[in-house]
């Protein structure tokens, strides 16, 4: 285990996204002195760091440069060059380490592992070329879903594909994709519903779960995140004995969103892996005890990660691009709403511009809301349409 950070030490960020941007806001709570690092500096986190560097991920000299500023490196998300940071691990200012960051990165990596480690996964084939890739189908049947292997995140990076006349229509964009990364083909899961996972771990191997979220996504994209729901225990054992697998086996420091795929008969499978805070987990700020980013600096910075608890059911509702011109209704018709918005700049269509979050002492008038409130109704449809 590391030396413990005491308050007035520094947590360097390599991201300074929206998550860097909640990151800097729990560490600097707990007395903490916060840098960032993010090739746009422009970036919502850069305004709450006490120091920043805007500098390409790829670039190995300025993210050296950066940590030497640090007492502790995290990072917000997983699409950075593994390589630079191995070099960084070297230096002990990354407790996180790599490895479960470098399978995460790569998606037949992650399947393969998960596989590997006794988490059951949806049957998957590799594809680096078109004769891979038809054998795939065949193995499988449709329908399928091809994903890129690297950089695919909300959707993007998938396809679909439910009969031959699918695979003919998008052969040229699979053919041109293959021809700089390869694929995985995924059988499709006919799942009842989507939930995910918040796992924490500390320096000490200690592992505490946050509450299991149900997820709604539309076009590939999450809307909403609803918490508090009893699910039949062999789902809540199977979820939490998988997290705990990945947890441990991936040697994690910080925390983790897991997310699964539920079937009608109960079986669940994991669907992928984030090593680092998670849009499903926004809830915790203000429905736990601790949230998923004071969990995660608490564990980088060496202390102990602490258990949690749901202080009231929540459903959290993420404000998209589109969605920004609504943001007075929004305000006004929920005025109970913790509303976080990002700062990030132009409002573009599908990009993830704040969330806001409704707290109650049942699930069911959640439930009820999310099902039939006017209002999230409208913000549900703007997944589909482009103005």
């Amino acid at each position: 285990m590391s030396k413990r950070l005491l308050p007035g030490q520094s947590v360097g960020i390599i991201g300074a996204g929206q998550l860097g941007k909640m990151l800097a806001q729990s560490g600097q709570k707990m007395g903490y002195r916060l840098g960032v690092y993010d090739p746009n500096s422009q970036a919502c986190a850069f305004p709450l760091a006490h120091w920043k560097q805007a500098a390409s991920f790829d670039d190995e000299t300025a993210v050296l440069n950066f940590a030497k500023e640090a007492d502790v490196i995290t990072y917000e998300f997983e699409n950075i060059n593994g390589q630079i940071l191995e070099n960084l691990a070297q230096t002990n200012k990354l407790p996180q380490g790599t490895d479960l960051l470098i399978h995460s990165q790569h998606r037949l990596m992650e399947k393969e592992w998960l596989e590997s480690i006794g988490v059951k996964v949806v049957p998957f084939r590799k594809a680096e070329n078109w004769d891979q890739l038809q054998q795939g189908i065949e193995d499988l049947s449709y329908p399928v879903i091809i994903k890129t292997s690297r950089f695919g995140y909300d959707g993007k990076g998938q396809f679909r594909l439910t009969s031959p006349a699918d695979l003919e229509q998008n052969e040229a964009d699979l053919k041109a994709i293959m021809n700089e990364q390869s694929c995985i083909i995924e059988a499709y899961c006919p799942f009842a519903y989507e939930i995910s996972v918040m796992v924490s771990r500390d320096q000490a191997g200690q592992v505490e779960l946050f509450p299991i979220s149900e997820n709604d996504h539309q076009a590939g994209v999450l809307f909403s995140s609803l918490v508090g729901k009893t699910y039949p225990v062999a789902v809540t054992q199977a979820v939490h004995e998988a997290a705990t697998k990945i947890a441990q086996a991936g040697k994690l420091v910080g925390v983790c969103g897991v997310e699964f795929f539920v079937t009608e008969d109960h079986q669940v499978l994991v669907n992928e892996i984030a090593p680092r805070p998670h849009n499903s987990g926004h809830y915790s700020i203000e429905a736990c005890n601790f949230s998923q980013f004071d969990q995660h600096i608490l564990a980088v910075t060496g202390r102990s990660i602490q258990p949690i608890k749901l202080l009231q059911a929540a459903l959290m509702i993420n404000i998209m691009g589109q969605h920004m011109s609504m943001l007075d209704e929004i305000i006004d018709h929920f005025p109970q709403a913790m509303v976080h918005i990002y700062d990030k700049g132009q409002a573009k269509f599908q990009r993830k511009m704040g969330h806001f979050t409704l707290l109650a002492e049942d699930i069911q008038s959640l439930e009820t809301l999310l099902q039939t409130d006017q209002l999230l109704l409208t913000m549900k449809s703007m997944y589909h349409k482009e103005k």
